[in-house]
């Protein structure tokens, strides 16, 4: 009888075998690797491209989002397998002091993420260029092959929200509304597909950059789907006269939220009133009802409109809309 207490070979990451059958399915991985170069010479190197690439996506996808993480996730034969690696023990490392670690540590995933643009004839280390452009077409191509047909209609939408930073990276701003300091990354998502993830600095509006995005995206859905009918939709962070009067140039409609101002408490007083009384009898926010501004009510005037919103076009089915809700901080309300 033999008792054994060290248990072999186990471990709690097994869902990545799924992720691997989709992989081998959709190979987006693969093509993800394609967008970049890689300058290293191949007969000095125990890493492929495609296995770091591999290393990192599988890595995130399940929860290790440190690099640190790899100095333990190198010796993991489960990650070895997702990675690629023929000889998921590491067994066939060159050096003695690698063997039994399969995977790629931090160092020289670090050096995959931080390579320049361009590389120097003097660089050692850092030679995986990534190509931005190839990337941000990726992405929109991988929407567009999920579609056996064309549809009719598609709504794009544009969102910025906090990524938290907690050392003195560059970039770092304090940002008022979330209270903390972070970037500020903008998305652009149809349905569950991410067309668009540009990280920004937080001392900039929500809209910075959204206008460039969505005319690259727009451009490469219409070149491929030409017909389609095209909504872009946000809150009222992207709101601007930039964006909607390409929107109108371009035939793009557009549904944005709407922040309060002078001319609209006005017109709407009454509701605002009922509202902050019915915040302040529950305690609860609350929707009271749902605006529609159209170029027939006359709400947003020409001079008015710059910064402020736009009114409907005619034969278009642009629109600014709010719901009143109480503001949780202060006990007000507004309208977003």
């Amino acid at each position: 009888m033999t008792a054994r207490f060290d248990g072999g070979d186990m471990t709690t990451d097994a869902g990545g075998l799924l992720l691997r059958q989709v992989e081998a399915q959709c190979r987006i991985v693969s093509r993800f690797a394609q967008c970049f170069t890689d300058h290293r010479k191949a007969d000095q190197i125990e890493h492929t491209l495609e296995s770091l690439i591999a290393q990192r996506v599988y890595g995130l996808a399940l929860g290790y989002e440190d690099l640190n993480d790899h100095d333990q996730l190198r010796s993991d034969p489960m990650m070895a397998l997702l990675a690629g690696k023929p000889d998921p023990k590491g067994e066939d490392r060159r050096r003695a002091s690698d063997r039994g670690k399969a995977c790629a540590g931090k160092s020289t995933l670090n050096r995959l993420e931080l390579t320049a643009a361009q590389v120097k004839p003097e660089e050692k280390y850092k030679k995986i260029v990534m190509h931005e452009a190839a990337i941000d077409d990726l992405l929109i191509d991988i929407f567009l092959e999920a579609h056996t047909e064309v549809p009719a209609q598609i709504v794009l939408d544009l969102d910025d929200t906090d990524d938290p930073v907690h050392g003195n990276q560059e970039n770092r701003f304090f940002h008022g509304y979330y209270r903390e300091y972070c970037y500020l990354p903008l998305y652009v998502f149809c349905g569950e597909h991410l067309l668009c993830a540009r990280l920004r600095p937080s001392n900039i509006d929500s809209a910075a950059g959204a206008l460039e995005e969505v005319q690259r995206i727009v451009a490469r859905i219409r070149g491929r789907w030409p017909e389609v009918r095209i909504v872009l939709r946000g809150d009222s962070g992207f709101c601007r006269d930039r964006i909607m009067s390409w929107c109108e140039a371009n035939k793009v409609d557009f549904v944005f939220g709407l922040a309060k101002n002078k001319r609209l408490n006005r017109i709407i007083g009454g509701e605002l009133h009922r509202a902050k009384q019915e915040f302040e009898g529950t305690g609860k926010r609350s929707c009271v009802r749902r605006f529609h501004i159209s170029d027939k009510e006359e709400l947003v005037s020409r001079a008015a409109r710059r910064g402020q919103g736009r009114a409907s076009g005619e034969g278009r089915q642009s629109a600014l809309c709010g719901d009143l809700h109480p503001r949780p901080r202060d006990g007000g309300t507004c309208l977003l």
